[in-house]
């Protein structure tokens, strides 16, 4: 007996120590807590910002740490990390507010608030960097659910890592008493990976203008859906003071159907989609908002001031996860012809009662717009932080256009079809005995380049589709596609623009007079860029290398203004030029921006009128900026130039916020190396083509979430391919299949913590096999000392056997296999085991990419 006692502390104590190996799932958050401020006692809610709920989920208590507004429309903000470091799930909220202190809040995701403190006046903004809707709640607004098995992705490589809380207290009437709100939203996270990804699709009018008393003003959006299929589950309105009604659409071989239909005079939160949509390939989404002019003395445009308006129309939606996307937009109307069927619910006003708009615009009788300016700001910026959502572009270094034999590369631009069009020198050069001190080309002897120097390609595997442009131009350089098709090119040599048909030999128009540079109205000297207006058809050149300026034709080619001087002493001034090199046309906001070459710069201006309206400028553009080109949506793409001696700008592409002007990603290829990247055009899936002069070469590049799409079969590694994009090869498969297990590894100063790391059935089963195998070893010992020192056989050592059988749910064919059957929703009262799974193996290292 007492040799039974003796081996049963021995196996107590081993297994002890095994399970010391593995905290509880509540130390995950220890270090995180301890440097979590605490709530005012006043708060009703815990103190506790983080509860665990297992081996799995978790829930995240955001609040304002007491707070007392002292003014009405206040706008606070406070911040909370995401308390783990790899990815999470959001799959729940539950609101924290009374509708008596709390007109609305906002949460979102960010990886930089704008502030350290506890809480600041949103004023300062919510995030330093890029930030996206989580999550809305306002006044009688219905709670947000998402679906079971949907979550939005947070932290981990790509997630967002802190939360910003954003609530606007009203009427403060309510805080007379001096007492401390607590105000926010309880999230429900957990580390088990999602089969649905959540995302936000914004559908935003640009262009939309509102005539003075205009009693009904119709603005309508239209996209084509070109994606993996989506599935919508809630719906936000957004307008200023004129907007009456809202409502969207998801259109389907002319079939309408209502995905949500709303006045923005209303709480503006997210409201649940009644009947499931689901959005396919090729569907058409469609919104209308429903405005008034009445009251106003003077024209209403699209902005973020009082006296502006706006028109959104926000998609909740889930994907499936290795299809999935963040988030999408649509500034567009591709078929205005399809809204005189739109059904007639979407033309007639929401009524809203005379309390609720008091609600929404001003708690006093007295409130003046000014003090509402303030409330408009802030939607701008939302519009504004769902627009900028992150990504990353990277080479499609597959694509083998790159080893095409070209000339010099000038121009690039993309066919309504999106097949990439080229605009090359063929065997021509320009150096330094191209042209005379007058501008006069002296190489005329060699004649026309006898190569076509117009090559259509297919975007997807550089496969030449159709080509012209032969014996006609002498140096190629600026081209742009028209709507329908038509090319538009400059040649420097000749000083001339000339627009051709696709399958045209000769031009259908030219301007300006063959080998004659000048500089009046119907001459150029080198021009370098033309753009065509789709919706009034004018034609714009940028003139050029010997002349500063933009011209403005009519589309028959008759000469309508110009704007634009050389460059002064010193600082160059609004609409002053040093080699007007490249143009983008922003057709949806009427302004046309001209790369400002040699000084470094992207100016911008009014179509209408050439009024300067914008300047981009940075540092890291260095002295030279070569290229711009604008996708609709707010995306401006740009390449410089190649640094000068002793400076530290690298040549390389950018991508900025229209908007705002700043610099959202910069991209340079993985194969060779820019040399005088020339010009650059992207499509609206965010496909990027730069071509480079000195090179020869063209490139593509991609955003990093659509290469994750696709998959190759290569070393028993399968990776997936869509129809839309292409993808750089490598051994990192973000998008592989995966086990459905949460758990994930990290030693940052936790060993094994059971709710943010993960251990392999196979890494538990060694561990659970090893002290056993000890046991047993020492049990034969024991065994064979007793047999040894007493002559015959033991009769106190143990049945290892027998004493595990003795255990419920014992089997001998090996340890029972852990749970797999891991939820995300509220555990069953019967049910007392925790959810675990078996892990997914890491990702395997990208591979070496080729310089």
């Amino acid at each position: 007996m007492a040799g039974f006692v003796n081996n049963l502390l021995i196996l107590l104590l081993l297994f002890q120590n095994i399970c010391l190996g593995f905290r509880s799932p509540l130390s995950v958050f220890k270090r995180y807590k301890d440097t979590t401020t605490s709530l005012s006692s006043e708060c009703l809610g815990s103190d506790q910002p983080v509860i665990s709920f297992g081996l799995s989920d978790f829930a995240l208590d955001i609040r304002m740490p007491g707070v007392t507004p002292k003014q009405s429309d206040t706008y606070l903000c406070m911040s909370i990390p995401l308390p783990v470091d790899d990815e999470a799930y959001v799959v729940d909220f539950k609101p924290h507010a009374s509708m008596d202190t709390v007109h609305h809040m906002l949460l979102f995701g960010c990886n930089e608030p704008s502030s350290a403190e506890n809480y600041w006046d949103c004023d300062e903004g919510t995030c330093k960097d890029k930030s996206n809707i989580l999550y809305a709640w306002a006044r009688n607004a219905p709670p947000t659910r998402l679906p079971k098995g949907v979550g939005f992705r947070v932290g981990g490589e790509t997630g967002s890592r802190y939360f910003v809380l954003q609530v606007h207290y009203g009427d403060v009437s309510a805080f007379r008493d001096k007492h401390k709100d607590c105000s926010g939203v309880t999230l429900h996270l957990t580390h088990q990976k999602q089969p649905l990804i959540a995302g936000m699709y914004l559908m935003m009018s640009v262009n939309t203008v509102i005539p003075p008393g205009e009693k009904v003003v119709d603005a309508d959006i239209a996209c084509h859906y070109k994606r993996s299929p989506m599935h919508l589950f809630a719906y936000r309105v957004h307008t200023h003071r004129l907007g009456k009604v809202v409502s969207g659409y998801r259109v389907r071989n002319g079939q309408w159907t209502l995905i949500g239909r709303q006045s923005p005079q209303l709480p503006q939160a997210f409201y649940p989609v009644e009947y499931p949509v689901d959005v396919s390939y090729n569907d058409i989404l469609a919104a209308r908002c429903v405005f008034t002019g009445e009251g106003r003395t003077t024209e209403t445009h699209i902005g973020g001031t009082a006296n502006d308006e706006m028109c959104n129309f926000y998609i909740m939606y889930y994907m499936e996860a290795k299809h999935a996307v963040s988030y999408m937009t649509c500034t567009q109307n591709a078929n205005p012809e399809m809204f005189r069927n739109i059904p007639n619910e979407a033309n007639i006003p929401i009524p809203v009662k005379s309390d609720v708009l008091k609600m929404m615009h001003g708690h006093h009788e007295e409130t003046k717009d000014s003090d509402t300016s303030y409330l408009l700001q802030q939607a701008k910026k939302e519009e504004a932080e769902i627009l900028d959502q992150d990504f990353h572009i990277e080479e499609a270094v597959e694509w083998p256009g790159l080893d095409l034999k070209l000339g010099q590369v000038s121009g690039l631009a993309l066919d309504p079809e999106n097949n990439l069009v080229v605009f090359h020198r063929g065997d021509h050069l320009w150096d330094e005995n191209s042209f005379d001190s007058k501008f006069v080309y002296q190489q005329r002897g060699l004649g026309p380049i006898e190569q076509n120097t117009i090559l259509v390609l297919n975007p997807s595997n550089a496969k030449l589709l159709h080509s012209t442009g032969k014996s006609l131009f002498y140096l190629p350089h600026g081209l742009s596609v028209d709507k329908n098709g038509n090319y538009w090119v400059t040649d420097v040599a000749l000083h001339q623009v000339f627009k051709l048909g696709a399958s045209d030999k000769e031009p259908l128009l030219i301007l300006g007079v063959a080998l004659q540079p000048g500089s009046d109205k119907n001459h150029f000297c080198q021009p370098t860029d033309v753009a065509v207006d789709p919706i009034t058809g004018s034609i714009y050149v940028s003139d050029g290398y010997c002349n500063s300026r933009i011209i403005q034709f009519s589309p028959n080619g008759l000469y309508m203004m110009q704007w634009g001087e050389e460059t002064s002493l010193g600082r160059a001034r609004p609409g002053q030029f040093r080699i007007p090199h490249s143009l983008a046309l922003i057709s949806d906001l009427s302004q046309l921006c001209v790369a400002d070459r040699e000084n470094g710069r992207i100016q911008c201006f009014r179509l209408e009128t050439g009024e300067f309206t914008k300047e981009i400028k940075h540092k890291a553009f260095g002295r030279e900026l070569f290229a711009v080109s604008y996708v609709p949506g707010g995306l401006l793409f740009a390449v410089n130039g190649m640094p000068y001696p002793g400076e530290a700008e690298s040549v390389q592409g950018f991508v900025m916020n229209f908007s705002t002007g700043e610099i959202i990603d910069t991209f340079i290829p993985l194969r060779k190396s820019f040399e005088m990247p020339h010009d650059i055009v992207a499509s609206e899936d965010r496909t990027v083509f730069v071509g480079d002069v000195h090179a020869k070469a063209v490139w593509k590049f991609a955003s990093a979430e659509k290469m994750e799409h696709r998959s190759v079969k290569k070393a028993g590694i399968e990776v997936q391919e869509t129809k839309e994009s292409e993808t750089i090869v490598e051994a990192r498969l973000k998008n592989k299949p995966e086990s459905t297990d949460p758990l994930k590894n990290t030693d940052k100063h936790l060993v094994q913590e059971a709710s943010s790391t993960g251990v392999s059935f196979v890494l538990i089963t060694t561990l659970l096999i090893i002290p056993v195998v000890v046991l047993l070893a020492i049990l034969v010992f024991i065994r064979w000392r007793k047999t040894t020192v007493y002559g015959g056989k033991g009769s106190g050592g143990i049945n290892l056997g027998n004493f595990f059988a003795s255990h419920k749910g014992y089997s001998r064919k090996g340890f029972d296999r852990l749970s797999t059957e891991g939820s995300d929703q509220e555990k069953d009262e019967d049910d007392g085991t925790d959810s675990e799974e078996e892990c997914s193996a890491s990702p395997l290292p990208p591979a070496p990419s080729s310089s």
